[in-house]
């Protein structure tokens, strides 16, 4: 493992943020020979917050072998799918003017083609001809992710709530090119040619200049200068270097437009971005809660080898899956020494003959994602016959070997609280090392955790600070105002993450979602039978701990109160609406924010259950005879305002 040294800043940086352990044990470590996956989430929060802070304490390879080792362990693992925070130490967040995502990420040419066929999918779909769909291409930006909205610039944080860092303007920084304030996202910072030839002697690389741009403290005054001289700047995204053309001729060229992008802008990059620029096209396609499906970002990178297979491990998920990790001999790929790597599923186990022994071809792409390409030579597999927390018997559900008993399995019932605690995000106590200590006294259940008073904690072993801290912040997580969908997402049912639960409670009550049979659910835009069978029988299978839970009284935000409007008589009110085209009373997003006011349900795409179809300007006639076709009613935009007026 790395030998790592911390200077007084750095210490007094971990001191200050909000840590499950204390800063001396998080110090060691750095310094251990192992580590499991929750003190390697330990070694990666700090690394990435002392980053953040201009207090870098490993390197940007050493970072990546962390991650790799925990990908390695828990592919599935919460930390590996979230936006990667842009935090500081210190301030509070507020709630971002608009989302800011990660970027779906592809290591070839194959990778972009395939998500290219998905844009051509959805063009078809809405009747967008080929020859309108054009990629725009750009240098994807290696800085400190912001956002301007005119008034404020806000750090990313998490893609919802940043930090504002306004002080950076205030303190000289420009915008690029001479661009104007409020473009939107970006990103800050510093021109290579300028950090080489300037600051190089000075600090370790320029991502420690980013974060000393929109720290709280006084500014190095070499930093300062650089501000002062216009080499640092925020780069909005709208402004970049960028070449637009057919999707065709992007293909073609390929490489050749990848190497000019490369070299387009005297600022360090990591990729580049491609996106489409057809606005029917983005609207259609949407985001998930990650990133935006109309967009991509092309990273170069790929190590190969051919590696032997040790053993293979199971550990059992917070869902009862029991997922196969293989340990392998140590493998140097990309600068990192590969040791484990994740098998997605057991029947890929059994039916690829993955076993000690085996010979597989082992690849990382992207310098961060280690993964078994193929089998190269099978043996007889090795399947665990019982649970490897619980000792239960396994049963075979598809793909999957799984734990059948979900009361009494450690690994599961530790994992849905941390699970819990952890999409809840709204205080930062009940991490995985108190959820195991509170596991081994028997605390199996959510609402155990809020009944436990301030001596319990203290019996459980913990100082008298810490219970009274864990006492506060179950109060404050009670107390403090959260989105009913995130609470719904906290308990963790299949197929039920955030953004469904965002679709079903635009619909119905959190609390009617329970009473809700399948065939209701899946009139609801997105929701197919089978899906909609297997979340009514997720939510039975947690209704009677969500009800103990809610019982206790959160502070939660009613997203159903947000999509109705008071005004029952509304002439939309229940229809479902579909916008098309380009609209003269305001963008398509406002005219859709105000339908919903409205209480009507807004779709992307016509089908049999849409009422209205609102044309705009440039809409080609075969997708309105296509509605009609549906029994859509279609109306003119004018049409449109008459009615609702």
């Amino acid at each position: 493992m790395l030998k790592v040294t911390f200077n007084n800043e750095q210490i007094d940086t971990l001191k200050k943020l909000n840590n499950e352990i204390d800063s001396d044990e998080l110090i060691s470590l750095f310094s251990k020979s192992t580590l499991d996956s929750e003190e390697l989430v330990q070694v990666l929060k700090a690394s990435n917050a002392l980053y953040r802070a201009g207090a870098q304490v490993i390197t940007d390879e050493q970072y990546d072998l962390y991650i790799s080792m925990l990908r390695d362990i828990n592919h599935l693992h919460p930390y590996l799918n979230q936006v990667e925070p842009e935090v500081l130490a210190e301030a509070k967040t507020v709630e971002l003017p608009q989302r800011m995502l990660s970027t779906e990420k592809a290591y070839s040419k194959e990778d972009i083609e395939k998500w290219l066929k998905r844009i051509l999918k959805a063009a078809q779909e809405i009747n967008v001809p080929e020859e309108d769909i054009e990629l725009r291409v750009t240098p994807k930006l290696d800085g400190y992710a912001a956002f301007d909205d005119g008034t404020t610039l806000y750090t990313r944080g998490d893609g919802y709530r940043g930090q504002d860092i306004t002080r950076a303007f205030e303190r000289g920084l420009k915008v690029a090119l001479d661009g104007d304030r409020g473009l939107g996202p970006g990103e800050i910072v510093i021109k290579k040619s300028y950090f080489d030839s300037v600051l190089s002697d000075i600090f370790e690389n320029s991502r420690n200049i980013q974060a000393a741009i929109i720290a709280e403290k006084k500014v190095d005054e070499n930093v300062q200068k650089a501000i002062d001289d216009g080499a640092c700047v925020f780069y909005p995204f709208a402004l970049i270097e960028n070449t637009t053309a057919h999707f065709s001729e992007i293909i073609l060229n390929f490489e050749t437009i990848v190497e000019e992008m490369w070299k387009a802008v005297d600022f360090d990059i990591d990729g580049v971005i491609l996106e489409t620029t057809h606005n029917a096209l983005k609207e259609y396609m949407g985001a998930t809660r990650k990133n935006h499906r109309w967009q991509i970002a092309f990273k170069v990178n790929e190590d190969s080898a051919e590696v032997e297979v040790l053993n293979i491990i199971p550990q059992t998920s917070r869902t009862g899956r029991i997922s196969p990790v293989a340990e392998l001999v140590p493998t140097k790929l990309s600068g990192a020494t590969i040791r484990r790597v994740t098998v997605h599923h057991y029947n890929m186990v059994k039916t690829n003959g993955v076993g000690p022994g085996a010979i597989v071809q082992l690849v990382r792409s992207g310098l961060v994602i280690p993964k078994i390409e193929k089998v190269i030579k099978k043996v007889v597999p090795q399947l665990p016959d019982f649970c490897p927390s619980c000792n239960s018997h396994l049963l075979w559900e598809s793909d999957h070997l799984i734990c059948p008993n979900k009361s009494d399995c450690p690994a599961q019932t530790e994992n849905t609280l941390i699970h819990f605690f952890k999409t809840l995000g709204n205080n930062d106590g009940f991490g995985p090392k108190v959820i195991e200590k509170l596991s081994n006294f028997g605390i199996k259940h959510i609402h155990e955790i809020y009944a436990i008073k301030v001596h319990q904690f203290v019996g459980y072993g913990f100082g008298e600070k810490t219970a009274q801290n864990l006492f506060n912040q179950l109060k404050a997580s009670r107390e403090i105002e959260i989105e009913d969908w995130r609470f719904l997402s906290a308990f963790g049912v299949s197929r039920l993450g955030s953004g469904n639960c965002e679709k079903l409670l635009q619909h119905y009550s959190i609390t009617q979602l329970f009473e809700l049979p399948p065939k209701k659910m899946a009139e609801v835009d997105g929701f197919a039978r089978v899906s909609a069978e297997a979340i009514v029988k997720g939510l039975e299978s947690v209704k009677e701990e969500f009800f103990k839970v809610y019982r206790i009284g959160f502070n939660l935000t009613d997203t159903i109160k947000k999509s109705e409007r008071d005004d029952t008589l509304s002439p939309i009110s229940g229809s479902v609406i579909v916008f098309t085209g380009s609209m003269q009373q305001g963008s398509r997003g406002d005219m859709e924010k105000y339908a919903k006011s409205l209480g009507a349900k807004v779709a992307k795409s016509v089908t049999s259950k849409t009422t209205y179809l609102i044309t705009g300007e440039k809409v080609g006639e075969t997708k309105i005879i296509a509605a009609k076709d549906k029994g859509v009613e279609v109306l003119t935009e004018q049409e449109y305002i008459n009615l609702i007026r």
